[in-house]
């Protein structure tokens, strides 16, 4: 489910935490395809550059702020050790998660 409030548009999704083993391991939930496609069109109102899009996120209660990373045609919620310590988040886990991206102008 998407809305958009104002200058905020806001997706609720679920998703299964991945972990990538790059360079730099990090955990991610993979926005949903079809949600990639809305957050592209309101991208340019939103992003400070190299694709990122900054975020404010909820999972289990725990707010916080992080930017999305484009991935195969969608976006990659990165997850900080912080917040997956305080929902006991690993890869292979379901969670259900809302994100609000800020439009500008």
């Amino acid at each position: 489910m998407s809305g958009k409030t104002g200058s905020i548009v806001q997706f609720r999704f679920d998703a299964e935490v991945i972990h990538w083993r790059g360079p730099s391991p990090y955990f991610f939930a993979p926005i949903p395809a079809h949600y990639g496609e809305e957050i592209k069109q309101v991208a340019k109102l939103a992003t400070y550059g190299w694709g990122v899009i900054p975020v404010e996120a909820t999972i289990d209660g725990v707010g916080f702020r992080t930017s999305l990373f484009p991935k195969d045609g969608s976006y990659l919620l990165p997850l900080k050790d912080d917040v997956r310590r305080k929902c006991n988040l690993t890869a292979g886990d379901s969670i259900s998660a809302v994100i609000a991206i800020r439009l500008r102008g």
